[in-house]
Order: structure tokens, then C-alpha cells, then sequence
């Protein structure tokens, strides 16, 4: 049966960033549904323009540490056009991947995508919900991904407690995420591009310059690598970990749902938290 989740957690107060902006924690999630919903249309031919194709080597790379095997059931969070489930599917035939995501406009084009590819839905789901409040079962799921989502979420933390408890014990925690650039002589052309070129392809081939503003802006309120691997940490992953992908301009972030919860013990688990680079 489904854990509801606390009142707390379901009636949030306060405010939360929204690009550069304060904004109440019960609005982000539909101003973020806005952005999604204008540009769900060319978000893939976007995601190739700003990057410059980069990011599919990020996703490979991200896809090859999930290393899935046949037979494993994977929740893709925030995955509306399904890049990364059609990902899985290819490297372990057998598997069975379910997308959730907030936007119906994301998910109409992966449904598309996988209509037009000849993909069954009892391999592919595409679901709609909430990251702070998913609509499945406890331990329903060996793997839980999320790529380039995790930060249009109003509050992390609770995603992460949700990721968590629809997780088998043992079950595996991947992100991809855009992060801090460490390297400063990279980190100023980065935000030379960022800020000076994204949003003005943005306008050009989108017609949406305010929708990549945020975009950008979104990227530099997340919380850097070893911050969000508090936040992991304090959920209760273990062996967390992030390797840095070109020099930081995103991140994969890994751990693992502890295979047996024990209410009482002497001491925390080790984390074996670390930081590697690629």
C-alpha cells in the first residue's frame, strides 16, 4: 500500500527559488509546469543546440553507471520525452522502465516517441506526478533515475525521501545533474555562454527566451555536489558518491537504499561518501 505523505509534507509554507526569484513553495511547481509546457516541443533539439551534443555523451555515461540488467524495473522521475528510458531499453532489453513527470505536454512527446518507435507499453509507462509525492507503491522499483529534473523540484529533500520509499532495499539512487564548474578559467566561459547565448537560442529556435533564462538561472540556485550529497546522506543512502562530468558543468550523483533497515543500532552506518571526476 502506498505511505501517504505527511501533512507537512503535503501542505508546504515558505518560499523557494524559481531561477533568481523568491517564490512560494506551493507556486513552483506550476511555474515550472509553464516552462515545460512551452517548450516540450523542441526540448530535445534544444537540448542538442545549447550543448552542442554533449549532453548524450553525459547520458551515456550516465546509463552505463546505472548499468541495467533484464529483468530490472526502473522509475525515471521528471523523464517526460523519455531520452533516458529509451536509453535503458537499449542497453538491457528485458527491463521495464515507468517515466513520471510532472508536465502532460513532456509526456505527450515521449508517448510519441515511443508510439513512433514501436515500443509496448508493458516495457514503457509514462505516468503522470509529483517527485515529492510519486504514485507508487513502497518498494516498488530496483532503480530510481532522474536526469536534469531534480532541480525544477521545489524541495529536494523530499524527493529524495520519496526516491527512497519506492526503492527496493538494495535498490539504486542515480542523478544527472548540471553543478558547479570547479575549474575558474572554465567556469567564467561558462557563464559567459550561459548567460550570453543560451537564452538567445532560446528566443531563436524556441520562441522562448524567459523559459531558458530560468533555465540557466536554475542551475546556479541547486545546491553544489557536496551539498546535495548531504542531502542523500541524510535521507539515509549509502555509499554515496558524485563524479563530475566536463569539469563540473554536470554531475552524477549515486547510492543505495540500505538492503536491511533496522530500527535499532549502535552506531550510523558508514556513508563512504566521495567525490571522482571525469
Amino acid at each position: 500500500m502506498r505511505r501517504a505523505l505527511p501533512v507537512a509534507a503535503r501542505h508546504a509554507t515558505g518560499t523557494t527559488h524559481f531561477g533568481f526569484r523568491d517564490v512560494p513553495l506551493d507556486a513552483k511547481q506550476s511555474l515550472v509546469g509553464g516552462v515545460f509546457a512551452r517548450v516540450a516541443s523542441r526540448y530535445d533539439v534544444m537540448n542538442d543546440l545549447m550543448s552542442a551534443g554533449t549532453h548524450r555523451a553525459w547520458k551515456s555515461s550516465f546509463v552505463n553507471a546505472l548499468a541495467p540488467v533484464a529483468g530490472m524495473k526502473v522509475l525515471d522521475c521528471a523523464g517526460g520525452t523519455g531520452d533516458i528510458a529509451f536509453r535503458v531499453l537499449r542497453a538491457a532489453p528485458g527491463t521495464t522502465v515507468t517515466v513520471c513527470d510532472i508536465s502532460r505536454e513532456m509526456l505527450d512527446v515521449g508517448r510519441k516517441r515511443a508510439r513512433d518507435a514501436g515500443v509496448s507499453e508493458d516495457v514503457l509507462r509514462f505516468v503522470e506526478g509529483n517527485a515529492e509525492n510519486l504514485p507508487f507503491g513502497d518498494e516498488s522499483f530496483d532503480a530510481y533515475t532522474i536526469s536534469f529534473g531534480m532541480r525544477n523540484v521545489p524541495r529536494p529533500d523530499v524527493a529524495v525521501d520519496e526516491a527512497l520509499r519506492i526503492l527496493k532495499p538494495g535498490g539504486r539512487f542515480l542523478m544527472l545533474e548540471f553543478a558547479e564548474v570547479r575549474n575558474e578559467a572554465v567556469k567564467r566561459l561558462y557563464d559567459a555562454y550561459s548567460f550570453g547565448v543560451i537564452p538567445a537560442i532560446g528566443e531563436a529556435v524556441a520562441g522562448d527566451r524567459d523559459s531558458y533564462q530560468y533555465l540557466v538561472e536554475s542551475i546556479r540556485k541547486f545546491p553544489k555536489q557536496e551539498e546535495f550529497l548531504q542531502i542523500m546522506n541524510s535521507a539515509g543512502l549509502r555509499s554515496t558518491s558524485v563524479t563530475d562530468y566536463s569539469f563540473g558543468i554536470a554531475a552524477c550523483y549515486s547510492g543505495f537504499k540500505p538492503a536491511i533497515t533496522r530500527t535499532v543500532q549502535a552506531s550510523p552506518p558508514p556513508t563512504n561518501s566521495e567525490t571522482t571526476s571525469t
